[in-house]
């Protein structure tokens, strides 16, 4: 490969002997404004590629010497997300034309990096280096004169990410990571301890970019230039918000921007640019910085961390710990929360409940069948506030993002909430909402985990919260599912991510346990409450058994409720204390579902 070689190394003089190589600005926050209706922005290789030239000329008319094809998120994983996973190679070859399109039509000597992304979801290291050398091979063999391995979150996966696009070729490789003010990326790895791990790989430049703006980049760059390579910086303008619908970033000044490269060239950066918000202006304003060798206006201070101090409360246990641990056989009752803006009713059906001295708790639904209703963790606090009964409710991954699981979770603490049981949820698609998408960041196991990291006193990526948390995580199991092997193994991992007790899908026969307990070694390794749904109906089991996944009502009960007819309540509810007696050889509890429209008829399952 003659060429690529003579232009490898014409780029690593460039970054060893100078002077800085201005790179380029926002591609894919500028085009998503700029062409409607796009699913992803690479897409606008194929959708519309006029625009993405056009774009690519502004940066170097502005002054870029490097500028980046449009195919950051152009992986297999990602694409397969927005359905072009089969466009993979026409997304990517076209980035790489355009852009050379856009350096033919300028007449300038500039670098074309190809741009690599990561996966945007966890991956094993084999499986995330077949998908970003399936794409450094195409951007390769298009003309890329050096890979831009960008915007990385987790340091393992950059890693991965160079050693994948190395395994298929010998251009240079630039590789970014993005730091929060602290120098600290979202796992916690200093810039320094990152430039340490990449020195021992073969890349050209380490750096900052995308990131919490640009003295967020200026601070990690200030670590990373004690390693010896040559450094780069391209940061987002600022923190973005959220307009009408648009991203919007702050209205940096292309002065800012002069400045902001003075600062980075002191600090030994060699190419310097900007990422998401960054427009040709700022690059114009960075390349008069780079040609006047401007000299930094303020010396840059940067702050101490301040220490912060939290005491926080001291852990304890929920009563149903306590019950589970010391063997007390514990009954709940399953609830939903209103569909409206009034939880009188609920209340007063939680108190009688307590009241009735036969139950213990009581667990509430979480936009159970994707139906929109109260929200399970506020309507818990009220319930343990005014109820005084204890609360379990579920939190479905469906509906939030990993930020706002964090967020509410951590609210309900501070209201008195601990046990919280962990599902992934239904898809909208059965729901209210047919053309919704669920949000589904993490699952079950992935929320689990959370609960776990915050009561260790870490944030779900491991960063440290002002204080330990004391949750009781729960998680369901269907010892019927449609397939057993997929079910057990989503258990174990359940059980490794830290849950301390289960639910199960709702059963009707006893022997199902059984069978699960036995395909588990023969005991259940947490305290389990068995699910036990008193049917009223022959038309109630015959929809149960029939269209709702992972439950199966026995041809059995499904006969004799049909020859009860108008009676067939009886036999669902003597069906069910038969189960509950059952279950107190095989469980640690049972939580019963309340009948539709007459909940507190579930007390009749408890009379002595």
């Amino acid at each position: 490969m003659p060429a690529q070689s003579q232009t490898r190394n014409r780029f690593v003089e460039r970054l060893e002997r100078g002077p800085v190589i201005v790179g380029d600005g926002g591609m894919g926050a500028l085009l998503s404004a700029a062409v409607p209706r796009l699913r992803t922005p690479e897409e606008a290789n194929l959708r519309a590629p006029d625009a993405v030239v056009s774009l690519h000329v502004s940066f170097v008319n502005a002054g870029s010497e490097l500028i980046e094809t449009n195919t950051f998120g152009a992986n297999r994983r990602k694409l397969s997300h927005h359905f072009l996973e089969d466009d993979l190679e026409a997304i990517n070859s076209a980035g790489v034309k355009l852009a050379r399109d856009a350096r033919e039509m300028t007449g300038r000597d500039v670098f074309i990096g190809g741009s690599i992304g990561p996966l945007g979801e966890p991956a094993t290291s084999r499986v995330r280096r077949d998908l970003f050398a399936e794409q450094a091979a195409v951007l390769d063999g298009r003309g890329v004169d050096v890979f831009m391995i960008e915007t990385f979150y987790d340091l393992e996966e950059a890693v991965d990410a160079i050693e994948a696009a190395r395994s298929v070729s010998n251009l240079p490789i630039v590789t970014l990571l993005t730091f929060d003010e602290s120098a600290e990326t979202l796992a916690g790895v200093t810039a320094a301890e990152a430039a340490a791990r990449l020195m021992e790989l073969d890349v050209a430049a380490v750096g900052a970019n995308h990131g919490a703006g640009l003295l967020a980049a200026l601070a990690a760059l200030e670590q990373m230039g004690k390693n010896g390579k040559p450094l780069a910086a391209l940061p987002n303008v600022g923190l973005a918000s959220l307009t009408g619908g648009r991203v919007i970033y702050p209205h940096a000044t292309p002065e800012y921007f002069g400045e902001f490269a003075a600062h980075a060239r002191e600090l030994g950066a060699m190419v310097i640019g900007g990422c998401c918000g960054t427009t040709p202006a700022e690059i114009a304003a960075i390349r008069s910085a780079v040609e006047e060798e401007r000299k930094p206006r303020a010396p840059l201070v940067f702050d101490a961390p301040e220490l912060v101090v939290a005491l926080g409360e001291e852990q304890r246990e929920t009563g149903l710990s306590r019950a589970l641990a010391a063997g007390e056989w514990v009954v709940s009752v399953q609830l939903d929360p209103p569909l409206g803006g009034n939880s009188a009713g609920l209340l007063e059906i939680a108190s009688t409940l307590k009241e009735s001295g036969r139950v213990g708790w009581v667990d509430i639904n979480d936009n159970a069948t994707a139906r929109a209703g109260m929200s399970s963790l506020m309507v818990s606090a009220t319930i343990e506030r005014r109820a005084e009964i204890e609360t379990i409710p579920h939190l479905t991954t469906r509906d939030w993002s990993v930020m706002g699981l964090e967020s509410m979770l951590l609210g309900a603490h501070a209201e008195g909430v601990r046990n919280v049981l962990a599902i992934t949820g239904d898809p909208p698609e059965v729901g209210d909402y047919p053309g919704a998408r669920g949000v589904y960041e993490i699952d079950s196991v992935g929320l689990t985990r959370l609960m776990t990291n915050l009561n260790r006193g870490e944030d779900f990526n491991g960063r440290p919260i002002d204080a330990p948390t004391s949750f009781f995580p729960g998680v369901a199991v269907n010892p019927t599912p449609d397939d057993m092997g997929v079910e057990l193994e989503r258990f174990e991992q359940k059980l490794e991510a830290g849950a301390k007790f289960a639910m199960t899908q709702i059963v009707f026969d006893a022997e199902h346990l059984d069978r699960f307990v036995e395909r588990l070694g023969g005991a259940w390794p947490i305290p389990v409450l068995v699910g036990v749904f008193p049917l009223t109906s022959y038309r109630l089991a015959l929809r149960l058994h029939n269209e709702v996944p992972g439950i199966l009502v026995p041809q059995a009960l499904q006969d004799e409720l049909e020859r009860a007819g108008s009676d067939a309540a009886e036999v669902g509810f003597a069906h069910a204390r038969e189960l509950i007696a059952a279950s107190r050889e095989r469980a640690a509890g049972v939580y019963l579902v309340a009948p539709f429209r007459r909940p507190l008829r579930v007390l009749e399952l408890l009379v002595d």
